[in-house]
């Protein structure tokens, strides 16, 4: 905690005691910066790669969000929760790409360890020509963070609190122990096997009378979990400054707890505390530099045991958790003596149920299994210095900027071992009691703490670059921009570095801000890739024309602002060079031999043989992201209307694969021992193209004041070229789409023995009851020959929408989202039930005789079910849904009633989260099974300025 301490009081005396200083200069004038890339003058700028632009110069493939704007009206959780709600192209990836690189102030970091309250803009970059000046690791798209920096004025500080209750949503929900029994009997009886439980215990767990002696164990009942728990917050923004220097720091800390309330359990929490700061100095009229530090302190506490996991598959009536010690016969002296020499007795009343088949259990292991604390430390530093190189040549400039970056992760615990007792219970005077206990396992508390999971990742990052402005006459405008940058990743565990090295020139012309020619080319570097095969080429071009300066736009009433670009290029990436087996995907170049994979027979020495495990590709090169794009950008109706579109079509050509059709036969060695020869080739092709749009209305009447947006993407993506051998045109993966789902046609169950039998399905046994499938190639049996496309788990279309509404001082801020062509697999242990699985509701609609016409789940079985529990259109659902992400009503106090006070003004607000989804699968779609259940949050806040 002394480290944490010092940290924020080096940050508070930043502010407080270099505030003072930097606050007196604030009136100078003798030093000015010109205006360059990173000072564009007046207007809205936007961040982009390695240099800052007026928004009005913004073409196409760029989206980005004003976040000091939005928080003013929205409290965010999340770095990045805004953007598929308020623009187009982002649903979690970027233009159907995932993958994408996060830059944080330039550096490649964690979006998850900045706050939106530290954020000043994101930018988005989607299209080539966007994304290739930062290299091979951007070729799937960018998110460009830019945090808060000091502006120049009087010191302000600001502090932020918030506090809220996080609800379920909806829980799992299971049999209890008399009707999972009953069922559990009838899956028996389909099996031709004898029923394990009689009608007397099946009475006897039903009527409660004794929930020791037949337990009926609800793990989402209020025994085990509250109805609501906290999560609260605190955090404090300081800036200011002059000429000379400008200052910005912000620190913070926030808790949550836990739905659980069982044992030690309902103590788990998590925390996390920062500081941020940064200081921009100008150090000469020729000079200015920049430094930038963050500490981020996160703790995870959780007692030990997996009590989600247990909650979906421990069943109802196998254990009772905790046994009143009273139910011990009183004259019972062993039973008692070995509970009373425990070291765990529950509150001094209850001893720790168990059996043979079941010794442990997570309800005991969250009194008395100990605890485990998840610990994160990151550390990050960076600084830059430009030079105005003026003297050489007006308009030119010199930047550089160095980063590194350090975290840690290790997991703290102490773990205990704990001995359960199983009870023999006996009817004395027709009460139960407890004759005797049998002991299993052994308390054992070491007081050791364990450090497991260590981890570390460390990052340094660098680049330079020349920057040449000129302007001629006010009517030609150019940029010119040759950048070196590269960062390194080391991550603990991994003997090769995650590299990205790249050459970057850029080139940009416009006309009176009329006509626009950007260039950009890259030079990636690859370590993956053979010598001679490891410098790419990626070069983009982009084209625009302000059309809203053309006569004929000029004198309408109609529109503002109307620019059209057109965009092409080619990036080179090795983010796609990578196997299942060599994630960091170096050397896949090279041949591998293996020795030893098996030997001969005695009369040669027995010696071992040298096989191929794969041949050599000298020719193997980057991956290509080759595409064309068209942006619409423009305002209507003295900007009640503003819209922002981008069709682009792309291919990703030349992903690896091993592709043997590219071979002959005697390239592969098939029985034992195998071997092959046939090397990783650039053979894989996939296309997307798609629309993405955002479209903003803005109605003033007086007082009100309404906006109200829409923003969305629409994408196909399909796989245009693979190595493949079908044997049936319906199972190619050409012309499907990318992420596909695949599986079996179902023609609903069968109906009885005979026709069962009668059926070819080779996925075991099948009875009546059993699900029934489509022979799409007519040979007279059920394999896996049959599986067909049946759609896509991801989804083409993505809506998001954001409403705000002022009157006054009060302000309406409403968001959602919605996802609409995909589908999903209900393959959880919610729904296939196999063997002696927990029962969930879904088999109260099995298929029986008396229900054969009616139902909707297949027949109960104690097997493990594969003829039915496979990927099939009978398991399908359709995930269109749309969720209301939140609703915020903020009050901001009037700033007369604060003149002359220390208090400048302050915001109230309260506010709601993940509150609704529209969907015919809303229960599936808001129900976790086998994890902590999705939560509704619903806040209070307050921001004060001094």
């Amino acid at each position: 905690m002394k480290q944490i301490y010092n940290i924020i009081v080096f940050f508070v005396t930043l502010a407080f005691g270099y505030g003072n200083v930097a606050a007196q200069n604030t009136k100078m004038t003798d030093i000015e910066m010109e205006n360059d890339t990173l000072n564009v003058g007046n207007g809205q700028t936007v961040e982009m790669a390695f240099r800052t632009i007026n928004k009005e110069d913004l073409l196409g493939g760029v989206s980005y969000v004003d976040m000091t704007e939005l928080m003013t009206k929205s409290y965010e959780l999340n770095s990045l929760g805004y953007l598929d709600k308020v623009i187009g192209g982002y649903n979690g990836n970027i233009w159907g790409m995932s993958e994408y690189l996060v830059l944080v102030d330039g550096f490649p970091r964690d979006a998850n360890n900045v706050l939106p309250t530290e954020i000043e803009q994101i930018t988005v970059l989607k299209d080539a020509a966007a994304v290739v000046l930062h290299g091979s690791r951007a070729a799937k798209g960018v998110i460009m963070i830019t945090t808060k920096r000091g502006k120049i004025g009087e010191r302000k500080i600001s502090i932020r609190a918030n506090t809220g209750i996080n609800t379920p949503k909806v829980y799992p929900k299971y049999l209890g122990s008399a009707e999972y029994m009953s069922l559990y009997n009838e899956a028996l009886v389909n099996d031709g096997l004898t029923p394990l439980y009689s009608g007397e215990e099946i009475y006897n767990y039903g009527s409660g009378t004794n929930p020791y002696r037949y337990p009926s164990v609800d793990f989402y009942s209020s025994d085990y979990l509250k109805k609501s728990y906290n999560r609260s917050e605190v955090m404090a923004e300081i800036t200011g400054g002059g000429e000379r220097s400008r200052f910005y720091t912000t620190f913070g800390y926030y808790n949550t707890g836990t739905i659980l309330n069982v044992g030690n359990a309902k103590d788990d929490n998590t925390s996390r505390l920062f500081a941020r700061g940064n200081i921009d100095l100008t150090l000469h009229e020729l000079i200015s530099a920049r430094v930038d530090a963050n500490a981020t302190f996160y703790d995870a506490r959780t007692a030990n045991g997996d009590f989600w996991n247990g909650a979906a598959t421990l069943r109802p009536n196998r254990i009772s958790p905790l046994i009143p010690i009273s139910y011990i016969e009183e004259n019972d002296e062993n039973s008692l003596a070995l509970i009373n020499a425990s070291n765990y007795m529950i509150d001094g009343k209850h001893f720790l149920g168990g059996t043979q088949l079941d010794p442990t259990n997570p309800i005991a292991a969250a009194y008395v299994g100990g605890d485990s604390k998840y610990v994160s430390r990151q550390f990050q530093f960076n600084a830059g210095i430009d030079f105005n190189l003026r003297g050489v040549l007006p308009g030119l400039f010199f930047r550089t900027k160095y980063g590194i970056d350090y975290a840690s992760t290790y997991n703290q615990s102490y773990t205990n071992q704990y001995a359960t007792y199983s009870p023999y219970w006996v009817d004395y005077n027709g009460e139960d009691v407890i004759g005797s206990l049998t002991k299993y396992g052994e308390d054992r508390k070491t007081g050791n703490q364990d450090i497991a999971n260590t981890a570390y990742q460390s990052t340094t990052f660098f680049s330079g670059q020349f920057d040449y402005t000129k302007s001629y006459g006010n009517s030609h405008n150019i940029f010119a921009m040759l950048i070196a940058n590269g960062w390194q990743r080391q991550l603990s565990g991994q003997y090769h570095r995650m590299t990205n090295v790249n050459m970057g020139l850029h080139l940009s012309y416009n006309y009176l801000q009329k006509y626009y020619a950007d260039f950009s080319a890259a030079l990636p570097y690859s370590a993956k890739l053979p010598e001679g095969k490891r410098i790419g080429f990626s070069p983009t071009a982009t084209l625009g024309w302000r059309l809203a300066k053309e006569p004929v736009f000029q004198n309408s009433s109609v529109f503002d602002d109307l620019v059209l670009s057109v965009s092409g290029g080619i990036v080179s990436q090795d983010l796609d060079i990578t196997t299942s087996d060599n994630e960091m995907g170096y050397f896949l170049y090279e041949s591998v031999l293996q020795r030893g994979g098996w030997w001969s027979w005695g009369d040669l020495g027995g010696e071992a043989a040298t096989e191929y495990n794969r041949g050599n590709n000298p020719n193997l090169t980057f991956v290509k992201r080759k595409e064309i794009s068209i942006g619409l950008r423009g305002s209507l109706l003295d900007k009640r209307i503003s819209f922002d579109m981008n069709w682009f079509a792309n291919i990703m050509d030349g992903g690896i694969t091993r592709a043997t059709s590219l071979y002959p036969l005697y390239f592969i060695q098939v029985g034992y021992p195998t071997s092959s020869i046939i090397p990783y080739v650039n053979y894989n092709v996939d296309d997307r193209s798609g629309l993405d749009f955002s479209i903003y209305w803005n109605r003033k009447a007086g007082e009100f004041d309404l906006t109200f947006g829409i923003n969305g993407l629409y994408y196909t993506s399909t796989v245009s070229q693979r190595d493949e051998n079908y044997e049936f045109d319906y199972q190619t993966r050409k012309g499907k789409a990318l992420n596909g789902l695949w599986g079996l046609q179902s023609l609903g169950f069968f109906n009885d023995d005979t026709e069962a039998a009668a059926a070819n399905q080779t996925f075991g046994e099948v009875k009546a009851g059993d699900i029934k499938y489509k022979d799409q190639n007519s040979d007279g049996r059920i394999d896996s020959n049959d599986e067909v496309f049946l759609g896509q788990w991801d989804n083409p279309l993505t809506l998001g929408i954001n409403l705000t509404a002022k009157f006054r001082n009060f302000s309406l801020f409403v968001m959602g989202t919605g996802n609409y062509g995909g589908y999903g697999f209900k393959n959880s242990s919610y729904y296939w039930v196999r063997s002696a699985g927990k029962y969930s509701e879904v088999v109260r609609d099995r298929w029986t005789e008396a229900t054969k016409n009616t139902a909707t789940y297949p027949r109960l079985t104690t097997t493990n079910g594969d003829n039915n529990f496979r990927n099939s259109d009978f398991w399908m659902y359709s995930t269109d849904a749309f969720r209301l992400s939140q609703v915020q009503l903020t009050y901001n106090l009037p700033e007369n009633i604060f003149n002359g006070n220390f208090i400048k003004g302050l915001s109230i607000y309260t506010g709601g989260y993940n509150l609704l989804t529209l969907s015919k699968e809303s229960k599936h779609l808001e129900m976790n099974v086998g994890s902590a259940p999705q939560m509704r949050y619903y806040n209070l806040g307050l921001k004060a300025f001094f």
